[in-house]
């Protein structure tokens, strides 16, 4: 059990950030050999763009649009969001010559690891809810006995799904400071 634990959840978990962190570090080691750093200057526009192309997910979630399925939305909300913090992460690069967009690129991380966890917290509640529920009625228990029996791994299953709560004033914090970090390039670039 606890070697599935690991297989299956924690494993993933960190190599999603590993795989970030290290797509990141190759990307930006390719512009810098081929000497093509600049262009890590200009990535933080279609990370932007990307990430929030991605809110559609939560846009829908919210009830704010109703087109779109939301398994198909979640499953390009999580690549889009992948995708941009990789462009951002390199646009940072290893310069650490302005405070507010470090503290941006942190709340972003922050916010990729918010989401990824509860990605496999989720996602492990729910497939535990459904094996146990699965395994009472091939026991030929009724719906009532099933619903009875599985109350608290419900309730649990219903508390995980709270994690949103701490999520999205993680995504807010990372949102205003990006903001910041953008409107700052526009007030003080060198704009000849």
């Amino acid at each position: 059990m606890a070697h599935q634990l690991m297989s299956r959840e924690v494993i993933p978990f960190y190599l999603s950030l590993a795989l970030l962190g290290g797509a990141a570090l190759a990307l930006d080691a390719l512009l810098h050999l081929s000497g093509m750093v600049w262009i890590g200057r200009y990535l933080g526009i279609p990370g932007v763009l990307l990430i929030l192309a991605s809110s559609g997910y939560s846009l829908r979630k919210h009830k704010l649009i109703n087109s779109g399925k939301p398994a198909t939305l979640l499953r390009w909300h999580e690549r889009l969001a992948w995708a941009g913090s990789l462009l951002i992460l390199v646009h940072a690069g290893i310069h650490f010559n302005a405070i507010l967009a470090w503290l941006a690129v942190w709340a972003m991380l922050i916010n990729v690891a918010s989401g990824l966890t509860g990605k496999f917290l989720l996602g492990r509640s729910r497939k535990r809810l459904e094996v146990t529920r699965a395994g009472l009625r091939a026991q030929g228990l009724s719906s009532e006995e099933v619903d009875e029996r599985t109350h608290w791994d419900s309730l649990t299953f219903d508390a995980v799904k709270q994690w949103r709560v701490v999520h999205l004033p993680i995504t807010l914090a990372f949102a205003v400071l990006a903001l910041a970090h953008i409107i700052a390039i526009f007030l003080f670039w060198g704009w000849k």
